[in-house]
Formats: C-alpha cells, structure tokens, sequence
C-alpha cells in the first residue's frame, strides 16, 4: 500500500468518528416529549449551534426561544434561537455576557415549561459568570496555568465548577421549577455529565475542598479572593429539588466503534483501546509505538492488516517557552520518534472538533518517511518534540490534518494503520 491510499483510510476512519456525533442526526431522536407550556433553549460548547440548529428544524410547532454560545467560528443559523460567540479555551468577556443572558433566558419559568439545555465540550470557557466576590479576570487566570499544568480535563472542570456562579448544576437551579432535559455530546474521559461544559445543568458533588487540593497539586498560585470565595462557598438548597433529566446522545465510545466499523470496510481489522486514554501526550505516543511495532512483528494483540483505535484526552505540560501544538500532533511527533521510520505504519490523529488545541488544524497525519521528509527540509523532528512545537514541524511537511470547525466534540481521535 502507497502513502495516499494509507492517508484515504486513515481519514475515512477518522472522518467516520466524527460524522457519528453530528448534531444533525444524534438531536432529534433525543428530544423529550413537548412541553405544554414554554420551551427555552440553552446551551453552550463548541457544538451547541448546531444542535440548536437541530432542535428548531425538529419542532417547528413549539413555541420556542433561547439562546446559546459556541466558540468563534462556529456558529450556524438556528431560527428562533439566538447564537452567540465567546473564546475557547480561556474565557473572554463575550463568555460572561452569553453566561448572564443564557440565566437570565431560564429565570421565572413554571413547571409546565421546559428548559432544553444543549451541552458539549468548550461549554466551561464559553459560559463563564464568576462567583459572588469573583472577577472574569480570577477565572481567566485560574484556567490559562491550569491549561500549562498538565491537570486533566476532570480536574480542571471541578475547579471551574467551583469558581462560577452558574456551573455544578446551579443553572438549573435558576429554572426551577421548569422541567430541565439536558442534552449532552460528551468529550470527557468516563462521559460524566458533571464534567461536560462543567455541569452546569448537573447536580455536582465535589467540594470546595476538593478544587483547593488541586489547585495546591499544580502549584497553581490562588489569590485571597478566590481562596475566600472557595472557603466560603455554600450549598444551593434548591439543587437538590431540580427536576432535571439528562442524556448522553453522542460520546467517544460510540465515536470509536464507527471509525471500526469503517476500518472493517476497508478490510482492516480494529483494535479499541479505550476512549479515555489520558497522561502526557508524548509519553502515550511512545507508548503506542511499542503496541504498533508488536503488532507488526509478532501478531500481539491483533493480527495485521489492523488498525489501533484510541480516544480520550491527552495533556501537554509546557515549562519554559514553547512553539505552536497541540496535544493531538505532541502525540503524533513523539509517536514517529519513536517508531524511529518503521515502515509500513501510519498514523492520524485528531480533535474531533476540527480545532488541537488553540490552532487551526484538527491535527495531523504521519507516515514512514514522516522523520526522513524532516530531515530533508533541515528539521530536525526530537528537536521540536522537545520545544512543543509540533504544529510547526507538521506545517513544514505539509501533513497537517485540515477539516475546519466540525461542529460536534467527542474528544480526540487516534488511528495507527499497521499492515
């Protein structure tokens, strides 16, 4: 097999997981029974326009409203539900504006209305209302040195749950008494609704304390304010008389079994190794080389022609200055190290969302030749490995992998094409 038709399958695979979490189809066959009263749209994540989009193509006859926030760029027309756009993945203060007017939307409400919240992945840095006592500016700076840390996904999302006045299921406290459905694209590790976009429909149990610890774990420095406003954080009396109903209806579990499926078209026989892989990117990279290279040589843990599946979400500690990257091609430039121009295994991975990290790429794509190909253009690829410029060694290759804003997020994808 030649490069392109490597790189055809890796993307038709990679392409596969992605189309299983657009709103378009996953929506509608989730939406609960109308309301009599009042529907009130709400959401926020990078898929949350679309699935707006979804809701009021499929209820023309509801008397809805709403509004939701998706990041810059990915925004669609939604009807009768407004769209806003804010930052990811560090709130900016369009973040704030779409947190108030989103709990403004869903205040004096009556129990035959119904909130429908639409939640996904970037919800947490596109809805950002502080704590009382709190600034936009306490949370941006909370967020950009959790970001540098190396903490995951769960941690970061407790901690934000904490620090905000509408997270940890306090927005559907403000709906009560509406009924509040949630429906959810998850992109976390273990699809926990609590930490999907922060929970903010969700009933959350973790403590103040808890988010303090991690803090401390990253030695991430807290301000006076934000340690009072963590000590002295009461529990909402009305979280626990929400009447809420929530549902998964996209996760990377389901994602993954569609990139098998179309692995199984192609001929090639898959290998899930789980869809909430985490740990540092580069660490996994090698980790998954030695897997290909077991495949390859000796038939364990699957016989090739095969392709390894993984999702989940991978983290990047930055000390020092660093280049252009994300966690997806950290994973891919550490993987071809250390695959050192094994021939015969490819590899793609991806942010099913279309965008790794801050950059304008879902990821990349490498190939036997991925180091030799560096070389040639006076790269050399363990040096940019080291410097967590990644992006910059893939753009001069030219094996970025450029889809644009996909408009879901289930995580990342990660494909190793071994013959």
């Amino acid at each position: 097999m030649n490069d392109k038709d490597a790189a055809k399958i890796l993307q038709d695979i990679f392409r596969a997981a992605v189309d299983s979490a657009l709103p378009g189809p996953v929506v509608p066959p989730a939406l609960p029974e109308k309301p009599r009263g009042r529907c009130v749209v709400i959401g926020a994540g990078k898929a949350s326009a679309a699935m707006a989009a979804a809701v009021d193509a499929a209820w023309p006859d509801v008397a809805l409203s709403g509004v939701v926030v998706t990041r810059y760029g990915h925004a669609v027309p939604a009807g009768r539900i407004e769209i806003l756009e804010a930052a990811h993945p560090v709130a900016d203060a369009m973040s704030e504006t779409a947190a108030t007017r989103i709990a403004e939307a869903v205040r004096n409400l009556g129990p035959d209305d119904l909130v429908l919240a639409l939640m996904s992945g970037g919800g947490s840095a596109l809805m950002a209302l502080p704590v009382a006592g709190l600034t936009l500016a306490d949370k941006q700076q909370i967020t950009q040195s959790l970001l540098l840390s190396g903490a995951n996904i769960r941690e970061m999302n407790l901690v934000r749950r904490h620090l905000s006045a509408i997270k940890g299921g306090k927005l559907a406290s403000l709906a009560h008494p509406a009924r509040v459905v949630s429906l959810i694209i998850s992109d976390v590790p273990g699809d926990n609704p609590s930490d999907v976009a922060s929970g903010p429909t969700v009933a959350d149990s973790s403590t103040p304390a808890q988010a303090l610890a991690i803090l401390a774990r990253y030695a991430i420095p807290v301000s006076p304010g934000v340690r009072k406003a963590l000590m002295e954080q009461q529990e909402d009396p009305l979280l626990r008389a929400v009447h809420a109903d929530t549902r998964l209806i996209a996760t990377p579990s389901l994602a993954l079994d569609a990139a098998a499926e179309a692995a199984r078209k192609h001929g090639i026989t898959p290998l899930i190794l789980g869809d909430a892989l985490e740990g540092e990117s580069r660490e996994l990279g090698i980790v998954m080389a030695g897997i290909a290279k077991s495949v390859q040589q000796y038939g364990h843990p699957v016989k090739k022609p095969a392709v390894l599946l993984s999702g989940g979400e991978t983290t990047v500690t930055v000390t020092g200055s660093a280049g252009k990257g994300g966690r997806n091609t950290e994973f891919l430039l550490s993987l071809a190290c250390a695959l050192d121009s094994q021939q015969a295994i490819w590899a793609i991975a991806g942010d099913s969302d279309g965008i790794d990290g801050t950059e304008d790429a879902a990821g990349a794509i490498i190939f036997p030749d991925t180091l030799s190909r560096g070389r040639l253009a006076g790269l050399t690829a363990s040096d940019y490995l080291r410097q967590h410029d990644s992006y910059s060694f893939f753009h001069a290759t030219g094996d970025l992998l450029m889809t644009g804003p996909t408009l879901t997020n289930v995580n990342d994808i990660r494909a190793i094409l071994i013959l």
